[in-house]
């Protein structure tokens, strides 16, 4: 009996091992580009060679990381920090473990015709298309700035809630859209615009962009040590998949296609993806900076009478695993 127990003992030991090291990610969007370090990591073998075994899951419109997240669906997600300080205001204990995109890709693109030049002065009175679901709070904190009412009206703007396409800008349903510089950009130029018909005005460049891909766990990971050194390699791998990317554009791109079961993407719209994305990787080597962590905060504590978040968070980053990936 004793023997018994021992080797059903020495089963359990070897089943829990046989785990050690399997990570899920879930995405924030849908296969493109703008996750190519980790499809890159993988096909790489930069995973493996930490000894992990990473699933990638693709987002989707209908799909929001931080509820995957809760419900055990993943390990660790992409999501932007607005929407994770909102979820963990509300009540999710999110934490970023690292910020692989150092800027924001975020702008508004104007058609010239609009007349529009300046924010301070020719955004009132415009209509502004713009995203919702967690990614409105940079721009409704951009137009607090400005004096500018969200509620329409010859001083104010009128908000389009903006689809995830350019349609708004192309059939002149409103002067400026929301654009990602690596992705709705590019569609508007695909679409027939050219640079000359367009104004446009980045987030970074007005002092209201907020930090955007971060990776993200749940509190009680990271009291798990074996997580924690599982989450030092991934990130380490990822930000080796991120490097290689950043100087392989286009074959990044391929990768991309490998993995985009859709069919949707494109080699030449990835490609310019990719090489958008390795802009927004510059100086960083996915260690959250506490300026930039400060700058977020700063700008969503500053909406107005609607904030995003009502009072500064704690324990909401830490640098336990980019201290153990990088140390």
């Amino acid at each position: 009996m004793k023997r018994l127990m021992i080797s059903a003992a020495g089963l359990a030991l070897m089943a829990g091992a046989a785990h050690a090291g399997d990570l899920t990610l879930q995405l924030k969007w849908v296969t493109q580009a703008q996750f190519a370090g980790y499809y890159v990591a993988q096909e790489k073998g930069f995973y493996e060679e930490e000894g992990l075994n990473v699933t990638i899951k693709p987002g989707g419109p209908d799909i929001a990381p931080t509820q995957v997240l809760a419900g055990g669906g993943a390990d660790v997600v992409v999501e932007w920090m607005p929407a994770a300080l909102a979820a963990r205001e509300k009540g999710l204990p999110l934490v970023n473990i690292a910020q692989p995109f150092k800027a924001s890709g975020m702008m508004l693109t104007c058609l010239k015709e609009s007349g529009i030049s300046d924010p301070m002065t020719d955004f009132a009175g415009k209509t502004l298309g713009v995203w919702f679901a967690g990614n409105e709070y940079p721009f409704l904190s951009w137009m607090n700035t400005l004096g500018l009412s969200t509620e329409g009206g010859e001083d104010g703007v009128t908000v389009l809630k903006q689809g995830f396409n350019v349609d708004p800008l192309l059939q002149k349903q409103a002067a400026c859209i929301s654009t990602m510089t690596y992705n709705e950009y590019g569609q508007v130029l695909d679409a027939g615009l050219t640079p000359e018909d367009l104004v446009t005005f980045k987030y970074e460049d007005q002092g209201v962009a907020t930090l955007e891909d971060g990776l993200y766990v749940l509190e009680e990971t990271l009291q798990d040590d074996a997580k924690v050194e599982d989450l030092a390699k991934f990130v380490r791998a990822s930000m080796k998949g991120w490097t290689y990317a950043a100087e392989n554009p286009e074959e990044a791109a391929e990768i991309v296609l490998e993995n985009d079961e859709t069919g949707a993407q494109t080699i030449e719209h990835q490609t310019r993806m990719m090489s958008e994305i390795a802009k927004l990787l510059e100086g960083s080597d996915g260690t959250l900076d506490e300026a930039d962590y400060q700058r977020t905060v700063d700008i969503l504590l500053s909406g107005g009478s609607d904030p995003v978040i009502a009072q500064a968070p704690e324990g909401a980053w830490v640098p336990t695993v980019t201290d153990r990936a990088f140390q």
